[in-house]
């Protein structure tokens, strides 16, 4: 039997893949508005003041999801459609996939110029200095994290936590875009949006290793080498998560991935991740097929087990 939460999963699923994000309004927008205004008034140079701003937007975000839960409760309907409304809020599987799809088709026209433009769109590199195969590189490596981050993630909080879960996560994970880096300005205040979204990502970015492995034969691609180059190159990446996400892509895809990477606040010379050879601008498509398989197959597996295990 399908329960209330794992019809609302799949339904959120359904209408992020015929939706979209909503052009206004969007309240992942709205909470990162309110994060940025709360930062301008709290921000300081220490540790202290980070860790309450998380606290207070993060919490705020829980508690919230802890009320629609409760108002729902004995209500399966609506329980449903609040959960499905939640987990809409906060994919990003359909954006990530038509970033993707569109900087594939603009280097692929050989406008590197577009390319350059398009790449804030899904990290936060530099992209002054990439060529189109920089640009393919950056974009692939996004569209593995982001898989974690957008899709697989949420899902698995979602599974676990319900609407608690779905929007607790989203916070954790904007909080840590906006301020988890490793810059002059963010590196003490940004420190506990960091170690949140870090604690927060490890089962989700095992789980997303774990399901590319499965996915990869759907890309040319083999299981072993996917839980090879995780097993091999995971473990010296500066992040605990972004490492077995990358790397399984990279196995699943028989590329190499890593090296030096280029942010506006400095360099950081990357592992390499898997034994192929350095991605091109045709790899692009593939890494986006890739990704949308790993979203339908954790939809899938979040159903099954939320609907033999989960709450009634």
């Amino acid at each position: 039997m399908v329960t209330p939460r794992a019809a609302g999963l799949a339904l959120g699923v359904l209408a992020d893949a015929v939706l979209g994000d909503p052009r206004r309004g969007h309240p992942v927008a709205v909470f990162g508005s309110l994060a940025g205004r709360l930062e301008r008034r709290w921000w300081a140079d220490r540790r202290g003041p980070g860790v309450a701003h998380a606290a207070v937007l993060v919490g705020g975000a829980v508690a919230g999801g802890m009320l629609l839960e409760r108002a729902t409760a004995r209500r399966p309907l609506a329980h449903t459609l609040v959960t499905a409304a939640a987990t809409w809020t906060v994919l990003g599987g359909t954006s990530l996939a038509t970033e993707g799809s569109v900087m594939a088709a603009s280097l692929a026209a050989g406008d590197v110029a577009a390319g350059r433009e398009r790449l804030p769109h899904l990290c936060g590199r530099d992209p002054s200095a990439l060529d189109a195969d920089g640009l393919a590189r950056a974009a692939l490596e996004s569209v593995a994290e982001n898989t974690a981050d957008a899709v697989v993630a949420p899902l698995v909080w979602g599974a676990l936590a319900g609407v608690p879960g779905l929007l607790g996560h989203r916070a954790v994970n904007t909080l840590d875009a906006m301020v988890g880096h490793r810059s002059a300005r963010y590196e003490r205040f940004g420190w506990a949006s960091a170690r949140a979204d870090d604690v927060a990502g490890v089962v989700p970015a095992r789980v997303s290793a774990l399901v590319t492995a499965a996915c990869a034969p759907f890309v040319g691609g083999r299981p072993g080498d996917a839980v090879r180059a995780w097993r091999r190159g995971a473990p010296a990446h500066p992040s605990p998560n972004a490492g077995p996400v990358e790397a399984s892509f990279a196995g699943a895809l028989g590329l190499r991935l890593g090296g030096r990477t280029v942010y506006p606040y400095g360099v950081q010379d990357r592992p390499v991740l898997g034994d192929g050879r350095p991605p091109a601008v045709a790899d692009l498509p593939r890494a986006v097929r890739l990704s949308r398989l790993v979203s339908a197959a954790t939809t899938a597996l979040a159903v099954v087990l939320v609907s033999a295990w989960g709450p009634r």
